[in-house]
């Protein structure tokens, strides 16, 4: 009888060991060009640096408009967004409930206050993509899976404009539209500054104290920005100061749910007047974002507000 030899089986490939391979460091580059792209950008940064010179806006570190220790610390202040709709009083009715939910993605203070406010007003273009990745996270917390949302961005008054060359938060939606960081979501520039009817009036005469007290504006001016001023002085400010925009090709709103985009929150007076205008128009209005909100929460634990964000369009 010839003898019977039993067929080996084939190894099975998934479970061979992986081939050694020397180590290498991890940030070598497997392409020449790229290694050679990111030692360019590196010369061409340090001779930037010695150019024109720069400190971190926060800590005043060098050759850095924000060092690393600073942008950890904002990326932290943005990390968890809350609702911030309770402190902004044009934001909540008679009876406490809430007429527009509000979504911030932190509180108006440390390195988020100064980073917003050397974007907006120092020229400091280069914050612009630490403090877009915040308002994505809080763009994302307050639509959820929602799909088809249009944002609408606050427009910027034209005293503004003129001043810094640019609206802030339409670069950072632009931004952030570019990079395809909020996918499903729509920017739509639906709202303009209209001359509200109080500006068409003369202010009445004030009494000496009035206008000792404040300054040779008084109260009644409309001139300059809405800082240091109270609620009442910011809804009748801001009241009729918006409208949606007219045209050839007008942004379309009506029945499509919106989402107002602001840079802070004050007492709501702003966001309280887009509404208004956007419904106006027939727009569905959802809620609202903000970057900062100078009021936290008075609960103070903002990473437990976060549930609470997400759910903002079902419902408060």
């Amino acid at each position: 009888m010839g003898s019977h030899t039993t067929p080996v089986p084939a190894a099975d490939p998934d479970l061979a060991p992986a081939t050694a391979r020397a180590a290498r460091h991890r940030g070598s580059y497997a392409r020449p060009l790229a290694r050679l792209g990111d030692r360019t950008a590196e010369a061409a940064a340090e001779v930037l640096a010695l150019a024109i010179p720069v400190d971190c806006v926060c800590c005043g570190a060098e050759d850095s408009a924000l060092c690393g220790a600073c942008s950890r610390k904002l990326r932290l202040l943005t990390l968890r967004p809350f609702r911030a709709e309770a402190q902004a009083p044009a934001l909540i009715d008679m009876d406490g409930s809430v007429l527009l939910p509000v979504v911030a993605a932190g509180a108006y203070r440390a390195e988020l206050a100064q980073c917003l406010l050397s974007f907006k007003s120092h020229g400091q273009a280069r914050l612009g993509a630490e403090l877009a990745r915040g308002l994505a996270r809080a763009l994302h917390a307050a639509s959820g899976p929602g799909q088809g949302l249009v944002l609408v961005p606050v427009p910027t008054n034209a005293a503004a404009y003129r001043r810094r060359g640019f609206s802030p938060v339409h670069v950072l939606l632009r931004r952030l539209v570019r990079g395809d960081e909020i996918p499903g979501l729509t920017v739509a520039d639906a709202l303009r500054k209209s001359v509200p009817p109080a500006r068409n009036t003369k202010p009445p005469a004030l009494p000496l104290w009035g206008r000792l007290r404040d300054g040779p504006t008084g109260a009644g001016s409309l001139s300059g920005g809405q800082k240091g001023l109270g609620r009442g002085e910011r809804a009748r400010r801001v009241r009729g100061s918006m409208r949606a925009r007219s045209g050839p090709w007008p942004a379309r709103v009506e029945g499509r749910a919106c989402i107002i985009v602001d840079d802070v929150l004050t007492t709501g007076a702003t966001l309280a007047e887009a509404a208004r205008a956007l419904r106006a128009a027939g727009a569905i209005v959802s809620g609202a974002v903000v970057l900062a909100a100078t009021r936290p929460p008075a609960a103070t634990d903002v990473r437990a507000a976060t549930p609470a964000a997400a759910r903002m369009i079902g419902g408060s």
